[in-house]
């Protein structure tokens, strides 16, 4: 069953990030998936980003995070040090056929976004009742196909 797909790019992203310092355009969100029971769980680190910064989208089966986390600096603040990243964060989740994303839900507490993501009825495992029949199978006779109605 195919929950989550590897993103062979993001370990390059992190990379570039740390050799080049500031980046330019959008961050990855880090991420850390569970299976549990019937369901997938899936937490997202937002800190210092407020759930109105928040945006979740669902297409066909690629769910897309984007949030923006700004300075918390005011107009007269003189910055001594500022290491932290500010700006577009977004990471996208590729879901397979077997995830119900009609029911998934979103929960944002304490800098962490949480999505709950039900696998879907037709996806779960099911018993196929096995049916036997121990006589022999009935031969049709001529006289009877024959003679039904007189």
């Amino acid at each position: 069953m195919s929950l989550l797909r590897f993103d062979p790019f993001a370990g390059f992203d992190r990379l570039t990030q740390q050799m080049m310092g500031e980046r330019q355009g959008p961050r990855s969100i880090p991420m850390s998936a569970v299976r549990r029971g019937d369901q997938v769980v899936a937490y997202f680190d937002l800190p210092g980003v407020s759930a109105e910064d928040v945006d979740i989208t669902i297409e066909r089966n690629i769910v897309t995070i984007r949030a923006e986390r700004r300075p918390a600096r005011q107009e007269d603040d003189d910055v001594i040090v500022d290491e932290r990243a500010y700006g577009i964060f977004t990471r996208q989740v590729f879901l397979g056929d077997s995830m119900d994303l009609n029911k998934m839900t979103a929960d944002y507490a304490r800098g962490e976004l949480c999505l709950t993501i039900p696998v879907s009825e037709k996806a779960k495992p099911r018993r196929i009742e096995l049916q036997t029949s121990d006589q022999e199978p009935r031969q049709v006779t001529a006289s009877a196909t024959e003679g039904g109605a007189r």
